[in-house]
């Protein structure tokens, strides 16, 4: 990542003939968004700030007084290469302060910092890599977005059958101008399903770039006539995307997740990571599953159809099927993958727990229990009970119930954030469960 001050910012402004700057930031639930500000008026932002109307942001306090600041992170200035190339529009990723300019508690980038401070505290950097799956669909005449494709492809097939190939290299280009890393891309297994790697990084930049990646992803997609889907189970019978997240922590530049002499490669350290993440496992799946449809991709109907998303709490060094995984790659490439999230979540706060979870694994010192390295899916419920594996919550109130069970994932987030947060996706739960579903009407009407 560069490091830029105001000055720099301002030559790289006119150099580059940047007209717009937008000032982007997420709202609780993941949303980018955004004010644009042209060239004229950026100085004024860095020295003071962008003021905005926060009552107006989904998922902020509402307090009597909801003036908040923007204030632009100078590092994460970009140039978007799929704008004009004369007055072009470049962007600053924000957070946000109150008027007094105190960090406002609800802003999940500031969240993130949060958990990365007492991370470094202990003398910790935690490292991210994101696995981002997602759909190419067409569009109707309206240019509305549909779940259909003409595509037939499966996993790692390439062009012809891979109707979405020249679509990924353009995302993959534009990804690059961008400063991404991108390291393999490649046809996923349901029809029309896609996926991109970009190289690890430290936690915030990861976040910040999960962002950007999904915005280029929907923009490109979109000059093809597609529409690019990050919604974790687009279609009944299909697999669902999934965002899986490898984790490591370093320490003085040693990764030290690794150890030789342990015959999975691994250290204490990371034993307790892994157990701190199983632990809270539920209680963070309503941040890192948060939609209804996410538990539509981790239902265990749905992976014993010969899907592969987890749907118990296990772990294993061998076994592809579990909640964690240890990838075959040891020594210095030493991590964990978190199989559980989805790309529909805040990567922001999803990030933040995760990294907490394990950081209390580390503090109290929790040893996993002994890994499942059978398939959990096809073990009888008396198999799982002796060997104490949990579900998942199998919906989100059931992942809302979690949530609130779980002090340290409440304190993660902050008991306003919270409090807001849960009441939100339980108003999402309860307009879902009185909707009267397709399913319904044709397995009911005709009989009753």
């Amino acid at each position: 990542m560069s490091h830029y001050t105001k000055k720099d910012i301002l030559r790289l402004v006119e150099e580059e003939d940047v007209e717009f700057i937008r000032l982007q930031f997420a709202d609780l639930f993941g949303n980018l968004k955004n004010v644009a500000v042209t060239a004229g008026q950026l100085k004024r932002v860095l020295d003071q700030g962008y003021v905005f109307d926060g009552s107006c942001v989904e998922g902020f306090l509402h307090d009597n007084d909801m003036d908040m600041f923007l204030w632009p992170d100078l590092d994460t200035l970009a140039i978007f290469p799929w704008r004009p190339q004369q007055g072009k529009v470049a962007r600053l990723i924000c957070d946000i302060r109150r008027p007094d300019g105190t960090v406002y508690s609800g802003d999940p980038r500031g969240i993130l910092k949060r958990a990365v401070k007492h991370a470094e505290e202990l003398g910790y950097q935690f490292d991210v890599g994101p696995e981002c799956e997602f759909f190419l669909f067409h569009t109707n005449d309206e240019g509305n977005p549909t779940t259909f494709s003409h595509e037939r492809a499966g996993f790692f097939d390439m062009s012809p059958i891979d109707l979405g190939e020249n679509t990924r290299r353009d995302i993959i280009l534009t990804l690059e101008e961008m400063g991404f890393e991108v390291e393999s891309s490649y046809h996923e297994v349901a029809p029309a399903q896609h996926q991109i790697d970009f190289r690890y990084g430290e936690a915030l930049l990861t976040a910040d770039n999960i962002m950007t990646f999904k915005l280029a992803v929907k923009t490109i997609a979109k000059r093809f006539g597609l529409h690019a889907t990050f919604m974790p189970k687009p279609r009944t019978g299909m697999n669902g995307s999934s965002m899986h997240t490898n984790m490591s922590l370093s320490k003085d530049g040693k990764n030290i997740f690794q150890d030789p002499a342990d015959p999975n490669g691994l250290s204490k350290e990371a034993y307790w990571f892994i157990g701190g993440l199983l632990k809270h496992a539920r209680g963070m799946t309503a941040v890192t599953n948060p939609l209804v449809n996410s538990y539509k991709r981790i239902f265990p109907a749905q992976t014993m159809a010969g899907y592969t998303a987890p749907s118990y709490v296990s772990w294993s060094a061998v076994n592809r099927s579990q909640l964690i995984r240890i990838p075959a790659l040891r020594g210095d490439n030493a991590r964990i993958e978190l199989r559980l999230p989805d790309p529909s979540c805040n990567p922001y706060l999803a990030l933040a727990v995760c990294l907490e979870a394990g950081l209390d694994g580390i503090k109290n010192q929790m040893m996993p229990p002994a890994p499942a390295d059978r398939d959990v899916r096809k073990m009888t419920e008396e198999e799982r009970l002796a060997s104490g594996i949990e579900p998942l919550p199998r919906n989100l109130e059931e992942a809302l119930q979690a949530l609130e069970a779980d002090g340290l994932v409440r304190e993660v987030l902050g008991e306003d954030i919270s409090r807001s947060y849960i009441q939100a996706k339980r108003r999402e739960w309860e307009e879902y469960c009185a909707q009267v579903s397709e399913w319904e009407t044709e397995q009911y009407l005709y009989r009753f």
